[in-house]
């Protein structure tokens, strides 16, 4: 098996320690090898070293501003830091190199978190009009066509995907939450809480995320929140999980717990203008704002580029009147 080869199937399969020490190697053979520099920028973007990851990518592109992977790299990290704008035009420039499929579902996705999702649909229909059963395309407009609120054809879609991949947690689990849409409340619940607690289920994060849903919009958020939490220590790499038990728990006024979430999903998504909210407010019910302050910095420190973090550092500083001390944003 070719370097690149092993290299992508330790990406995919979450071993990324191993996987770096492989581009390493070979970056120590090949320092110039820009394949394996951009393919190390990937990596760090996984791993939520996007400082890092980033300046790989912007290195490569600066030596060949129209390096395809490069760009495409890039471009994840545009869509990391909610600029999907951005984002789609590194995918639009890389594509006009490069035109591969992989670069129509990037774009597809970047113009869906713009909003647009009919042209997104448009993109994604380019490959499935000649590749009607590709998996990673149709689940995409699935999703888009869940956020356009049309849920009888996003059920459709998933159904025909629960052909292709009968295993699929998550697929499985919008299947139930679709069919769900119109059931009394109650039914739902109660049928939901039995699934999961089937050998079967025990073990399957998206049953419990779904069940952790439905109990927070029944008002149930003591239970929300552990159901969560289950599912989020089943699937760490989650980040909606842990973001909804924190928020969960702020609700609770256990801010305590919130607080203990909520930082961690920080730390690895800085931009989320609600986690940064949240975790504010509760601060600020602790009377302890100057801990908050000193989390964003630390926050800051390992994402220099976040300007949002920024802007939340400054407005809590002038909450503690630091302007006025001569302190300055220059320290980092």
């Amino acid at each position: 098996m070719k370097r690149e080869q092993r290299i992508r199937a330790l990406k995919e399969s979450g071993k990324f320690e191993e996987a770096e020490k492989e581009i390493q190697e070979g970056l120590r053979q090949n320092p110039d090898h820009t394949l394996l520099k951009t393919s190390l920028a990937d990596l760090h973007l996984r791993q939520g070293r996007l400082a890092e990851g980033r300046i790989l990518a912007e290195e490569v592109l600066a030596h060949d501003p129209q390096h395809p992977q490069a760009l495409s790299v890039l471009g994840d990290f545009f869509l990391k830091e909610h600029s999907p704008h951005q984002a789609w035009e590194c995918f639009r420039q890389a594509f006009f190199r490069d035109p591969r499929p992989y670069l129509i579902l990037k774009t597809a996705r970047a113009l869906k978190e713009m909003g647009n999702f009919a042209e997104a649909l448009q993109e994604l229909e380019k490959v499935l009009v000649v590749q009607r059963e590709n998996f990673p395309f149709l689940k995409e407009k699935a999703l888009i066509l869940n956020r356009m609120k049309k849920f009888d054809q996003a059920l459709d879609c998933y159904e025909k995907i629960k052909e292709l991949r009968p295993d699929d947690r998550f697929v499985q689990k919008e299947i139930l939450r679709l069919r769900s849409r119109t059931r009394p409340q109650p039914q739902v619940l109660k049928e939901l809480e039995a699934v999961a607690s089937m050998d079967s289920k025990k073990g399957d994060p998206q049953i419990h995320g779904l069940l952790a849903q439905k109990l927070k919009d029944a008002g149930m958020i003591r239970e929300a929140a552990a159901e969560y939490g289950a599912a989020s220590a089943l699937e760490p790499n989650n980040l909606f999980f842990l973001k909804q038990q924190g928020f969960c728990h702020y609700r609770l006024k256990d801010y305590a717990q919130a607080i203990h979430c909520l930082t961690a999903a920080l730390h690895r998504d800085p931009q989320d203008i609600a986690v940064r909210k949240t975790l504010e407010k509760s601060f600020e019910a602790q009377g302890n704002l100057a801990d908050f302050l000193n989390l964003l910095e630390e926050t800051f420190r390992q994402h220099p580029g976040s300007k949002f973090l920024l802007g939340t550092i400054k407005k809590i500083r002038r909450k503690f009147k630091l302007a006025t001390e001569g302190t300055e944003i220059t320290e980092f």
